[in-house]
């Protein structure tokens, strides 16, 4: 078994919980400056995330999650959320050609109001790439304005795209300040110490390495002997594989893991995953505790924390809102799924797939939005069982871009962008005129295809769009179709 692997930080994503609504959004601003502002601010965004993005297959790993069709070609997406360079963040190479899209007009005129919007989109999602069903909604973010509907209330099976859902909910519940912690308990005979998950999946070697010299700390100044270890993922219950069975897209749902269980060096997309998280994780911390110099007698076990044990470790996770931005740029399978559970277990639900269910769809109705036909079987969208509307996915990105919950802002901060990072890293060049202006999650599984963002548009309005298709029989061709409908509204329909 290979050996958990140490990762990067994500720090300096931190600093995209600032981001709020741009200038360009507000009326009375200069018609002329708009489109130049507009893009400056999404490719601040971009800048901001300091060295370039790297990609990987994430998003499209979810077709290879099917097990009765493994055979369907992957894609690549995801990105590195490595620390900045000393001399600061560095852009992209490809930003220059980027700010030279931004700066010219090309003479394409504006199309005005709804009708121009309908000219543009309603050819274009009627490509027989986009399946049988296909649904859509355009909405001006800033005024809630709907500028662009076909079969708005339709439920739809959206793929990774129903990540936008999870994150929002746990947002909401927790705050974007939010840390998961995992700790490490004293029996009060001193004789069993034990290792408690608290469901951060992005506990790495780094982490149990650290909470195992502090622990070793303790013990050598309470004058404490060799211990017997055992591990607690009580936290979490219910069924811990998900329905799509054992696979190599997430592992086994458990409130304790390091590297999300991966078993290669990777920290992003498909890849070999453990059938035991939480005991792989407790063996490589009795294994860190021993070189910390602290006796262990025998091998950990699973168990519940002894009654009256008092916490000699404690390891906190990156903020939620860091947590979210990385769930949402990589399509990261696991860190839904853990969101999903925190929100269950701040509402007082059982940490399991029914109780995120029931605690994601309370919360998503406390925030107002149209939740007719919408089922959340699961956060990360791996289940088809999962429904929802073009209608919800748009009104949920459109509210994280107002003024009155500036806590759902890293929904819109970890979208991919366009041509620089995540699953949208390789599906636009810098030919593209929606380079660095759209931010969007992707949705993939046989048959499925979405998209689900924001675009600005030649007027630098901030529209927020949901792009939802069912039927399809070539996902390339379906992904190009979708970028093409997401361009269009760069273009200045609307």
């Amino acid at each position: 078994m290979a050996e958990p692997v140490e990762r990067p930080t994500d720090e300096p994503l931190n600093r995209w919980n600032r981001w709020r609504v741009p200038k360009f959004l507000e009326r009375g601003s200069d018609p002329d400056g708009l489109r130049l502002a507009a893009g400056s601010a999404v490719l601040g965004l971009v800048v901001a995330t300091g060295a370039v993005l790297a990609t990987g297959p994430w998003d499209s790993g979810q077709r290879k999650a099917e097990r009765d069709r493994a055979a369907v070609q992957q894609r690549a997406g995801g990105a590195h959320h490595e620390g900045t360079a000393p001399d600061g963040p560095q852009a992209a190479p490809s930003a220059p050609p980027v700010l030279n899209a931004l700066g010219a007009t090309d003479g394409r005129p504006a199309a005005a109001g709804a009708g121009g919007l309908k000219t543009a989109l309603t050819p274009l999602l009627d490509a027989p790439a986009l399946g049988s069903v296909r649904t859509a909604v355009v909405l001006d973010a800033a005024t809630g304005e709907q500028l662009y509907a076909r079969g708005a209330t339709t439920p739809m099976t959206p793929a990774s795209t129903v990540k936008i859902a999870t994150a929002a909910a746990a947002l909401s519940a927790l705050g974007p300040d939010h840390r998961i912690a995992t700790t490490v308990a004293l029996s009060p005979d001193s004789r069993t110490l034990t290792l408690v998950g608290g469901g951060d999946p992005t506990l790495d070697k780094a982490a149990l390495r650290a909470l195992a010299a502090e622990t070793a700390r303790a013990l050598r100044d309470g004058g404490t002997g060799p211990v017997r270890l055992t591990y607690d993922t009580s936290r979490y219950s219910g069924p811990a594989l998900h329905p799509i069975g054992p696979n190599e897209n997430i592992a086994p749902v458990s409130a304790l893991m390091a590297d999300e269980g991966r078993l290669d060096r990777s920290d992003r997309g498909p890849a070999p995953r453990t059938d035991d998280p939480a005991g792989d994780a407790a063996r490589t911390f009795a294994g860190l505790l021993g070189d910390a110099g602290a006796a262990v007698r025998a091998a950990p076990a699973s168990g519940r924390t002894a009654a009256g044990s008092r916490t000699v470790a404690t390891h906190l996770s990156e903020p939620l809102s860091a947590l979210v931005e990385r769930a949402l740029t990589n399509s990261d399978n696991d860190i839904a799924e853990a969101l999903a559970r925190q929100t269950a277990l701040k509402a007082g639900q059982p940490g399991s797939f029914a109780g995120g269910r029931n605690a994601v769809t309370a919360r998503l109705k406390a925030l107002g939005l149209p939740l007719a036909g919408a089922r959340f079987a699961d956060g990360s969208g791996l289940d088809r069982a999962d429904k929802v509307t073009a209608g919800l996915l748009a009104r949920l990105l459109a509210l994280a871009a107002g003024p009155d919950h500036p806590e759902l802002r890293p929904v819109l901060t970890g979208l991919p962008v366009a041509g620089f990072s995540g699953t949208l890293g390789d599906r636009y060049d810098a030919t593209s005129p929606a380079t660095g202006l759209i931010r969007a999650k992707t949705g993939t599984l046989t048959g499925v295809n979405s998209l689900a963002g924001t675009a600005v548009d030649a007027r630098g309005r901030l529209l927020a769009f949901a792009f939802l298709a069912s039927g399809t029989t070539s996902p390339d061709a379906a992904e190009d179709s979708l970028d093409t409908l997401a361009t269009a509204l760069t273009r200045g329909a609307g």
